[in-house]
């Protein structure tokens, strides 16, 4: 039973998982962090106004507290762009680069006609016998 258990965990999924697991729950800290010590503040600044879950109305006696639905929108906002803006921007950035320096090279192409796939260099298509530029 142990050694089942040893080739279990020592499968690559699910070290690769275990692995991506602790990696996500360092990065959040790091994003919440940024978005807490670093955008909130500066929006405060901007805005005047540190905080929104103060804000509500009142309708026929009841109070409606949208001010924690505006915080949680905000919050949202700042992390899906702190995310975006640097993470999957500089990612896309780099496979980018990795991948532009040699360009795809192609050794068939599609006959016109029949749409088959022939060799680059042939002259007619050996499916149809139909002449290809």
């Amino acid at each position: 039973m142990f050694t089942e258990f040893k080739q279990f965990l020592l499968r690559g999924n699910v070290v690769d998982l275990a692995v991506g697991v602790v990696v996500g729950a360092a990065f959040g800290t790091v994003v919440t962090a940024l978005v807490a010590d670093i955008l909130t503040p500066f929006i405060s600044a901007i805005a005047q106004v540190p905080d929104f879950g103060n804000l509500s109305f009142v309708l026929n006696g009841s109070k409606f507290m949208y001010g924690h639905f505006v915080n949680a929108i905000i919050s949202f906002l700042l992390v899906s762009g702190a995310v975006f803006f640097f993470v999957v921007k500089p990612m896309n950035h780099l496979i980018a680069r990795s991948h532009g320096g040699t360009p795809a090279t192609y050794t068939t192409k599609k006959c016109s006609e029949c749409l088959s796939e022939i060799p680059i260099s042939a002259k007619r298509c050996k499916f149809c016998t139909q002449p290809v530029a």
